[in-house]
Formats: C-alpha cells, sequence, structure tokens
C-alpha cells in the first residue's frame, strides 16, 4: 500500500509507520502486514525513526509515538520548575534531552547576574564533550566523588571554569531528559553537587511526576 503526501517517497513511507502506530503500539511485523510492505524495509525504516526520537520500541518490540512528539510539553511543564530552581541557587537552570551523540537544550532559565551560563534552547553539544548532563543523560556509573543521591556533578570538564550539577528525568522507567544548574566556579562555595544537587534532584523528581500522569 503506498501514502503519497508530498511526493519524497522514503519520507511518506517512514510518516506512515509513524501514523501506523499514532493510537496503537504495534510490532514491526504487524505494522508491515498493516501497510502491505516488506517486513526488511519496515524494520529498517522504523529503527532509523527510533534512533532519531520519532518512535519507541518497548522491551516486547512494540513501537510508538517516541520522545520527539512530547518533547514541547515536556519544555513547557519544565518552565515553572526551571523558574523556581533559578530563584533557589540565583543560576541558570536547564533542561537537556538526548539526541543521538548530542544533547539539545529545550529550555532555560539564565540567572540573573552579569557573568553568568548561557545556552539557548535549541543549542546543541556533543555528549562526548562531558559535562554533567551529558553524564545524566547517559545514565553511567559515576565515581562516588562526582555524584551523589540523583545528580552527577562536572567542574572544568567541558568548559574551564564552569561547575554544574545534573538528576535525569526518568518516566517509565527510562531517562527521558535531565535538568541542570550551571555556574562559574568562582561563585560555587564547594562543589555544584554540595551546593545545589539535592535541589536539581527535587526539581528533576518533580518534572518526572508530572509528566507521569
Amino acid at each position: 500500500m503506498d501514502f503519497t503526501v508530498t511526493g519524497v517517497g522514503v519520507l511518506d513511507k517512514a510518516m506512515s509507520i509513524v501514523d501506523a502506530v499514532e493510537f496503537q503500539s504495534r510490532t514491526t511485523t504487524e505494522v508491515a502486514e498493516l501497510l502491505g510492505r516488506s517486513l526488511s524495509t519496515t524494520h529498517r525504516l522504523a529503527m532509523a525513526l527510533v534512533a532519531h526520537g520519532m518512535l519507541a520500541r518497548d522491551a516486547e518490540g512494540r513501537l510508538s509515538p517516541g520522545a520527539r512528539f512530547s518533547a514541547s510539553t515536556l519544555a513547557l511543564t519544565s518552565r515553572p520548575i526551571l523558574d523556581r530552581l533559578r530563584e533557589r541557587t540565583s543560576e541558570t537552570a536547564q533542561l537537556w534531552v538526548r539526541r543521538g551523540d548530542s544533547r539539545i537544550c529545550l529550555e532555560s532559565s539564565d540567572a540573573p547576574h552579569e557573568l553568568r551560563v548561557i545556552l539557548a534552547p535549541g543549542s546543541a553539544l556533543p555528549l562526548a564533550e562531558g559535562g554533567s548532563a551529558s553524564l545524566a543523560l547517559l545514565g553511567e556509573e559515576r565515581q562516588p566523588a562526582s555524584a551523589g543521591p540523583g545528580w552527577v556533578e562536572s567542574m572544568s570538564h567541558r568548559t574551564v571554569g564552569l561547575g554544574s550539577v545534573s538528576a535525569p528525568v526518568i518516566i517509565d522507567g527510562e531517562i527521558v531528559a535531565a535538568i541542570c544548574v550551571a555556574a562559574p566556579l568562582p561563585r560555587i562555595p564547594v562543589s555544584p553537587g554540595h551546593a545545589w544537587g539535592s535541589m536539581v534532584s527535587e526539581a528533576a523528581e518533580s518534572l518526572s511526576r508530572l509528566r507521569s500522569r
């Protein structure tokens, strides 16, 4: 069965898979049968859509709409949480999501100081450059010196003179985002984690609860 919307064949075929699971999760086999398409082609396109966050795939292999479809809602929901976190810490509070080998800033509540951390929403950084947000999104095991209950910190890891602490936003057992507080090291009394780790963890848990409802 051919679905022609734009005339761009690969795009139309990929989006027909998204349409097929928009209201009911299905396996790639079920999608292929529904669309009358080969399993190999359906699987290849579906896995590409999963990699781009357009689809999600559960442990049973069933496909459903991915994180990209909830990103704007996640950013909107995070705004008052980030604003409160900025007020409590007097530093920049941000929301980050993973996109392949990069992380994207979805939302930022900037500190009031003249010297502050600024990364506008839409800014992208490689995960390989590190920083606490990258570590929180990756969910890797931490060294005890750089982590506490629910948070991980970074000092001069990505940028010399910059410190940050982040906590993962976990929904249905999956890390979907990270909340981060970042500041110049001279304004951090001991370490980012000791100063704000518990606050960042609380903020991440609050966003997790709101998005899980």
